[in-house]
This record gives structure tokens, sequence and C-alpha cells, in this order.
């Protein structure tokens, strides 16, 4: 019988999808997957035995419906909370419900709401995880523009800028995954003044897993080559993988005994790596949090 909950943002496929299997086959955790097509979710988390919640984390309303809901809801206590959603848009400037541009919204801003959420409803011991990338560190060979951090809020609006970002996609994907890094480190920082202490936070990056469904606003030849002809890539002694393998990684860092107390750190699959340069600056992480926080409208800071 279950007796902790484990919610996974994107679950419906990929990693998140392949997370939420191998929890699931653990009889003692309960698991919730979200998506923003009904069907689809539905589909999904019979699949693997979890349980379909729809979210839009491009929307501030949905993501606050979404913790209203999860919060009354009578399924075993929330013990982990896994940030997996993500996209990359790379077919022009685009913009959510509330204004903000729509890969920071997505990536970054609706997650850390909905963490400041639930923070709250967590069961002790509880683990929070981050799914970000490699990308986020230019010292790494990734084949992607290094992440540019301003501010946050130049970042939610980048047309205040005056200038044309149509063309920087990419950029603007990577930029959101330093950011999800800044996020987990200094959300950790934070909770180690907390008298129970009993709350990790951890960034994750599963690597390059071509095939999954990143690559999907390309175009037809980059999407072709990113399903067909990059798996290859797995079988190189790279930091590339199957989602399997990296959902599998990912599952380990909600479940594992040994990694209890354990927060504050960077995962590049099983193995505690650095991350960046930027990712450890103090000042960029307190301003991002800051603004981030009067973006979303929390009403403590």
């Amino acid at each position: 019988m279950a007796e902790r909950t484990v919610l996974i943002t994107g679950g419906t496929s990929g990693l998140g999808l392949r997370a939420a299997a191998e929890l699931a086959s653990d009889p003692s955790w309960h698991v919730v997957v979200t998506g923003r097509d009904a069907a689809r979710t539905r589909t999904a988390a019979a699949r693997v035995d979890a349980e379909p919640e729809l979210l839009d984390l491009a929307s501030l309303e949905d993501v606050r419906s979404f913790a209203g809901r999860l919060a009354a809801g009578t399924r075993p206590p929330l013990h982990a909370l896994v940030c997996n959603a993500g996209i990359q848009i790379v077919s022009g400037l685009t913009f959510t419900p509330d204004g903000f541009e729509r890969t920071f919204a997505v990536n970054h801003l609706g997650h850390f709401l909905l963490v400041n959420l639930l923070l709250g409803r967590l069961t002790e011991p509880a683990r929070i995880v981050f799914v970000t990338s490699g990308t986020h560190d230019p010292a790494r060979r990734t084949g992607m523009p290094s992440p540019r951090y301003t501010d946050a809020r130049s970042l939610a609006h980048p047309e205040a800028e005056g200038r044309d970002t149509s063309g920087d996609g990419r950029l603007r994907y990577t930029t959101s995954k330093l950011c999800n890094v800044l996020t987990a480190y200094e959300l950790a920082r934070r909770l180690e003044g907390r008298e129970s202490g009993k709350t990790t936070v951890n960034a994750f990056d599963p690597g390059l897993m071509p095939g999954s469904g990143l690559a999907r606003d390309s175009g037809p030849v980059q999407r072709f080559a990113w399903r067909y002809l990059m798996p290859a890539l797995t079988l190189l002694p790279i930091n590339a993988h199957t989602t399997r393998s990296s959902g599998k990684a990912l599952a380990r860092l909600v479940a594992d005994p040994a990694l209890e107390g354990v927060s504050g750190k960077y995962f590049e699959g099983t193995r505690d790596a650095r991350s960046s340069i930027d990712s450890y600056n103090t000042e960029i992480a307190r301003e991002l949090w800051k603004t981030s926080a009067e973006l979303v409208h929390l009403d403590s800071h």
C-alpha cells in the first residue's frame, strides 16, 4: 500500500514518464504525473500506474489552482516534488497569458511558484529535485549558446530591452536551465536554517537524451536527426543517455535512502558533480529569487 506521494511535472513522456515508471514499481510510492493535454496525460499515467493531473505551468492561475487541488486530495502525504517539465521554443518569441516570455515562464517561473505553494504541504523527510541541463554551463561543449543572465525581470520581458530576440530561443533555454540550478541552490540555503532541516533540494542533469521531446519546436530536419540519428550518441563515452537510464537516475534522487540529508548538490546522472561558475553566485541567486517572487505575486519573499 502506498505510503508516500511524489509529484512529477511533465510526466507524460520522456524523462518524466521513465522516472514515474521507476518510482511506481515500488508499491510504497503513489506517483502523480502532470501534463497539459487531458487524454494524453490519462493515457501516459495508465501505462505506469500513476495518477494523472492537468497542469499548465505557463499559467500562474493554473499553477495556483493545481496546488489547491493537490492539497485537497486524499492521496498519501506528499514527500517529493520533481520539477521536470520543460520547453525549448526556437520558432520565435512567444508569451504566456501572464505576459512572460514562455520558456522562462514554464521552465522557471511556473516551477518557482509551484514549489513555494507546496513547500509547506510537504511531509518530511521530503525531497525536491529541479531538472536542469548541462547546457547551463559555458565550460561544457554542448553545441548550445552560453546562458546570458541579466536579471529576472529582463528574462521575463525581453521585449522591453528594445531589440529583436526572436532568434534567441536556444539562448533563452540555456539561461532558464541556469535559473533552475540557481533556484535549487538558493532554496537549499534557505531551508538550511529551518528547525527540522529534513527537506532536501538538488539539481539533476539528465545529460543529452536524443529522442526526447525537447526538439519538438525545431524544423523537420532537426527533428528527424534528433529522433533517428542522434540516439547513436548514447553509445559513446559522453554525457548522453537514453530516457530510460536517465529516468532511473532521476528516480534515485527521490527514493534512494543513501541520499538522505544530501542537499544543495548538482547530479550529473548518478554522479555528484560541479555545476557552472555562475550557478554558485549567491548574489545572482538572491536577485532571481526576490524578483521571481515579485513576478508571481508571492505573499512572502
